[in-house]
């Protein structure tokens, strides 16, 4: 197959040359595609070049189109809904994830060269460089994919590529929940959540599903609000909100100037008037800035964050916020305690499928308890016994709400567990209050959710 892309390419070149498809495409990538595509046909009909089949003449002319035209073999996964992450493993390893689960893809690069122009396509237009001065890049592709690109020297691997695939579209709460990623009581309170203007942060593993998560949490807003999101990478898709500020870091030029960080995105989205900020994925100092605004009237603000439990967000967001100011532990975490209402853990399953597996709520120590904590002595998602103490004697704890536990898998490998809520979180008793929902939807779910 490789030898016969290469032998259409010679061809298509002795008609068109690489600089002419180059002004070709910048003048108009459509007409582009659709005369090189047009020649590519002719030529495999007509050319040196024989096929067993008019199917793999067809395919032999979209690889070859693709290597010319676009990125090359990875194309088709680009284009496939289904696919959400491609990976390069140099120019002889393709994989691809698929509902959860990492596929090796036949197709390859054909070399190194071919990889590498691939690369270079991708970040050309977003004004990047990369080199063996400059050997690690991020980018976003026109359809909003996140990308990166690392070459040797760093990389002993030869090129390695990684794209993030994103939908454009959103799934629900409610959505979720037929899903299975969410329980359908559990989707409730999140919506109530939400709309009661608490601050949430949602943490997990890299594929965790915590994006596609605060994508829904989002469509749970009033739409009489102003919404001000910030990101490194733009990956929200928050475009059923009417009132939604979007605001994207940039790194450094290649002269290594022009940087916009994320902490100086936030601190300049509250001199915007916003109702909530969302921080896409909170990395480094700009945690104090967000922990700050939480505490200032922004109520209701989300954000994701890196983590393998709920405890290790306190842990994280202490170290990140420690990389701004010179405030003692102590402090810190009394910002954290007043700043976050709820933490919502979510993970990638064996099964391949998202989860929400723990949510548990920040409390301060006024001895003030909302539900049955006896049921967290038996969980084993709660807090051990060390860890409650020390945390009640710096003012709060984590008081877990719910969890998913896993009880064995199916004869298809599903992932098969039992949701139990350990306890009704504080916010609760205020929903009437702020009309959130009803007194008849409230007492239909206290009586669902005690018999989880």
């Amino acid at each position: 197959m490789r030898q016969n892309i290469e032998q259409l390419k010679s061809e298509l070149y002795q008609i068109f040359s690489p600089e002419r498809i180059a002004a070709l495409l910048k003048a108009d990538s459509d007409m582009a595609r659709k005369e090189v595509e047009e020649v590519l046909r002719r030529l495999a009909q007509t050319g040196s070049v024989r096929f067993k089949s008019r199917e793999q003449r067809d395919r032999l002319v979209a690889l070859t189109a693709s290597e010319v035209l676009g990125l090359g073999v990875i194309d088709s996964l680009l284009a496939d809904p289904s696919v959400t992450e491609i990976m390069v493993n140099g120019e002889d390893r393709i994989f691809f994830e698929r509902e959860g689960k990492i596929i090796l893809s036949p197709d390859s690069y054909g070399s190194e060269e071919q990889l590498r122009t691939a690369i270079d396509r991708i970040i050309s237009p977003i004004g990047r460089r990369i080199d063996e001065q400059n050997p690690m890049v991020n980018g976003r592709l026109a359809a909003g994919h996140r990308v990166n690109a690392i070459i040797p020297p760093v990389s002993l691997s030869g090129p390695l590529l990684t794209i993030r695939k994103f939908s454009d579209f959103t799934f629900s709460l409610n959505e979720l929940a037929t899903m299975n990623s969410v329980d359908a009581r559990l989707a409730t309170l999140l919506s109530w959540a939400v709309a009661s203007g608490q601050n949430i942060a949602v943490s997990g593993g890299t594929g965790s599903g915590k994006t596609t998560l605060l994508n829904a949490l989002s469509l749970e807003i009033p739409a009489d609000e102003r919404i001000i999101t910030i990101e490194d990478s733009a990956e929200l898709k928050f475009s059923a909100h009417p009132h939604v500020l979007r605001l994207e870091a940039r790194p450094p030029n290649l002269e290594g100037q022009g940087e916009i960080s994320m902490r100086d995105l936030v601190i300049n989205s509250l001199r915007m008037r916003p109702d909530r900020i969302v921080v896409g994925e909170v990395r480094g100092a700009e945690a104090l800035e967000m922990l700050q605004a939480m505490n200032t009237g922004h109520d209701g603000s989300l954000t994701t964050l890196h983590a393998n439990t709920p405890h290790e967000v306190i842990t994280r967001l202490i170290t990140m916020v420690g990389y701004g100011t010179n405030q003692s532990q102590t402090q810190i975490e009394a910002q954290i305690a007043a700043a976050l209402d709820l933490i919502v853990h979510v993970q990638r399953c064996s099964d391949g499928k998202r989860r929400i597996i723990e949510v548990v709520e920040l409390c301060t120590d006024d001895g003030q308890s909302n539900g049955d904590d006896s049921k967290v002595a038996d969980s084993v998602h709660a807090d051990n016994v060390h860890d409650i103490a020390t945390r009640r004697k710096q003012g709060y704890y984590l008081r877990p709400i719910y969890c998913f536990e896993q009880t064995g898998m199916g004869d298809d490998g599903a992932v098969l567990g039992q949701s139990r809520f350990l306890a009704v979180p504080t916010f609760v008793d205020s929903l009437l209050v702020q009309n959130v929902t009803d007194s008849n939807e409230l007492a239909l779910w206290r009586e669902e959710i005690a018999h989880a």
